[in-house]
């Protein structure tokens, strides 16, 4: 994929395409790395869904908007949102890290997608970047139930799972990879009286234990 594409997918095309450059270059490729544009990308993301959020849902009180905005400003999310645009194929990388796949590790590719908000920003206003922070995002709140979102995964499995009485589900660690400090786990969730697995993965055993747990409970909700 090129850069033209992935300006395509955002609906945004840069006036300082340096910037671009910036957002996509890891710190294991040069000095002129994408961390602080990761800072500053990480708070008009915030500010962003905050702002989304207050005017969506003008009954729920601060506890409940708090919570659903962590449950979609995270390494998860991001994660999914970068493999949705293919960022990986677009990171510049040092050769350890490309070596050991970094392009696929959720930590890395996270913080890309926060650079790249911070680089829309300083390239055109937060009017800009609240667009193509809102085109990506609100998809993928279109797609939650609100009564549900602030939820994690395995908690609204295991309800529903509970609500059936049936059996809660096993969680295996099926692999790692990558380096003790940068580990990126995959994690199967088996239920068995349903005859039912997902798998998951995620940069924790629980990040990928959740990510296993949604896959398993989308696709009960989808066949019930």
């Amino acid at each position: 994929m090129s850069r033209d594409a992935l300006c395509r997918r955002l609906g945004y095309t840069f006036a300082q395409p340096q910037l671009l450059q910036r957002a996509l270059t890891h710190r294991s490729h040069s000095q002129a790395h994408n961390e602080r544009l990761e800072f500053l990308g990480d708070s008009v993301l915030n500010c962003v869904i905050a702002k989304h959020l207050f005017d969506a849902y003008p009954d729920l009180p601060e506890g409940e908007l708090s919570r659903l905005r962590s449950n979609l400003v995270n390494q998860q999310t991001l994660f999914i949102l970068a493999q949705q645009l293919d960022l990986g194929e677009l990171l510049l990388l040092g050769e350890g890290e490309r070596k050991s796949a970094g392009f696929r590790r959720p930590s890395i590719l996270a913080d890309a997608m926060e650079a790249l908000f911070g680089a829309v920003f300083l390239d055109a206003g937060f009017a800009a970047a609240e667009r193509v922070v809102l085109g990506l995002y609100v998809p993928f709140i279109a797609q939650a139930d609100v009564q549900t979102l602030g939820k994690d995964a395995k908690t609204l499995l295991q309800e529903y799972l509970q609500g059936r009485k049936l059996a809660l589900p096993k969680y295996t660690v099926i692999a790692t990879q990558g380096e003790a400090h940068a580990q990126l786990f995959q994690v199967e969730c088996e239920i068995g009286q349903l005859k039912l697995t997902t798998r998951g993965e995620g940069v924790s055993r629980r990040a990928a234990e959740q990510a296993a747990a949604e896959t398993a409970y989308s696709q009960l909700n989808t066949e019930s």
